[in-house]
């Protein structure tokens, strides 16, 4: 461990407490602590989302994945990239002019129902927990390289830095984190992905041409179905990812950040553009990582391949690089679990707390301290389960997240903004449905099965045949709510064309 490394590490983390101190002067209300008071710019907010978005699965394991198998690894960055055009066309502004601070209000500006509110809510902590495993599981392996300590250490060390930018700072800290994470990690890609194409004479073509001969795939290794050999498989992991985000509690807490639905959208171009260049140059890291690194030693380091990019940036600009991005890493980690965090501790505060046990007469105190004290518990939950998925690589355990997402979340979203007919009943059945069916699939997947030691969380054969079960359990969401709705008699054709209104103009703001 060098000194290099250290001043590194501790600069990044002084400066995030640095901006939690400030921050948390200017969070006094729940407005603040949940939203940052709606403050944000849209540019502002398009880097936050950015950061947000381009977590430790995009950066360590999106690298890793390529460099260990190449075009399919690739999947995951086409996939997360493509999403986004989902997000601005179909969610982004009716979200921000129907919602106040989590997607239970969303929902609950049709539905004014506490069954509904506590299912979206359950969905959206269940959500961030298996996302925030992914981004420890990163975290531990990172600081395991470098500072050789036991991984449950580093993932403590992860756990206890995240909970303070939460507990004190709220989501004012929490953005501008994420904002100062955003600018390094650009930064380092485009230095690497510049150092990359240099020993290649900046020609692309050439890269493709010989990339192909270092490593033991040979050929195969820039065509598809190297590690997905099913078809049904990639298809599902892609529906995944691209429906995915727009059901992310993390990210669509996001829009409600900024001042109207006109800054939400030109949030959403900004972050479209931050993301398009990065997972372009997603490409040159797994190539890069391949040709200088070798899986051999990728493997080595981590079996999930998570550790490809700091790997990378050592051997092509010494330890001085491999710090810096190390650094870089570790800020993006606790960026995005501080989001996180703060996602399923609104979603405990104030839809849990405050509306449904306090029946919204909760004082800004009580809602306050119920938040904080969510953090801590989300917290320890989080670190607890990432302990026993270490070896599990993190674009993977991400891509089940996303799974969720669009199984339990989307369907109720779009539902509620573009079917006249969906009730309360409905909404209930989506969420459930989506949620509980991509748990069930997921748990007898080959993901957590596996006949062979080491290859699983459990040894034994599985039961459901796909990695991500997102091509059964997303029809299944839209299903769940197409037939609840059908088996209410219920219905308010008078709300939804209120509620129509108001997510196509934002009247409501200006009422």
């Amino acid at each position: 461990m060098s000194a290099t490394v250290i001043v590194l590490f501790l600069a990044i983390v002084l400066l995030t407490l640095v901006i939690t101190y400030y921050a948390a002067k200017h969070t006094k209300t729940t407005g603040d602590f949940y939203t940052a008071g709606g403050g944000l710019s849209g540019l502002q907010n398009g880097i936050a989302i950015s950061g947000d978005y381009l977590s430790a699965a995009s950066f360590l394991g999106i690298a890793g994945a390529i460099a260990l198998n190449g075009f399919d690894g690739f999947f995951y960055s086409i996939g997360f990239l493509i999403a986004y055009l989902v997000v601005m066309f179909l969610v982004a502004e009716p979200l921000r002019n129907l919602g106040k601070y989590t997607l239970a209000d969303m929902i609950n500006s049709r539905f004014d129902a506490r069954k509904v509110r506590g299912s979206a809510a359950l969905s959206t902590i269940t959500i961030s927990i298996f996302y925030m495993i992914a981004q420890l599981v990163g975290a531990g392996a990172l600081i395991q390289l470098l500072f050789g300590i036991d991984y449950w250490i580093a993932v403590l060390i992860v756990g206890v830095m995240m909970t303070i930018y939460v507990l004190f700072g709220g989501m004012i800290a929490t953005s501008w984190v994420q904002i100062t994470k955003a600018v390094l990690l650009m930064v380092g890609m485009i230095v690497i992905s510049f150092l990359v194409l240099k020993e290649y004479n900046f020609n692309i073509g050439t890269m493709f041409s010989e990339v192909k001969h270092v490593t033991s795939h040979g050929a195969a290794y820039l065509e598809p179905g190297l590690k997905y050999t099913q078809p049904l498989s990639t298809i599902s992991l892609m529906l995944a990812l691209v429906l995915g985000t727009a059901g992310l509690p993390h990210i669509l807490m996001r829009f409600f950040t900024v001042r109207d639905a006109k800054s939400a959208r030109s949030s959403v171009v900004s972050a479209t553009w931050i993301i398009g260049i990065f997972y372009i140059l997603t490409l040159f890291l797994g190539f890069g990582a391949a040709a200088f690194v070798g899986d051999t030693k990728i493997i080595a380091a981590n079996p999930g391949g998570n550790m490809a990019a700091p790997l990378l940036a050592e051997a092509l600009g010494g330890e001085f690089l491999f710090a810096f991005i190390s650094a870089v890493a570790f800020a993006t980690i606790l960026a995005v679990v501080a989001g996180l965090v703060l996602s399923g501790a609104s979603a405990f505060a104030h839809d849990l707390y405050g509306e449904i046990f306090k029946k919204g007469q909760a004082t800004e105190k009580q809602q306050m301290l119920a938040a904080r004290y969510a953090a801590l518990g989300v917290s320890v939950l989080s670190i607890i389960l990432a302990l026993f998925t270490q070896y599990l690589n993190v674009a993977f355990l991400v891509s089940l997240a996303f799974c969720m997402a669009a199984s339990a979340n989307l369907p109720v979203i779009l539902y509620t903004i573009y079917w006249k007919r969906f009730n309360t009943s409905g909404a209930v059945t989506a969420i459930l449905t989506g949620l509980i069916s991509a748990l069930v699939f997921v748990s007898m997947s080959p993901s957590v099965w596996s006949p062979v030691e080491g290859a699983a969380l459990f040894v034994g054969n599985p039961i459901f045949p796909l990695d991500n079960p997102a091509l059964v359990s997303v029809p299944l969401g839209f299903l769940g709510g197409y037939v609840g709705t059908l088996l209410s008699k219920e219905s308010d054709p008078v709300r939804y064309a209120e509620v129509k209104v108001k997510a196509n103009t934002g009247y409501r703001e200006q009422a």
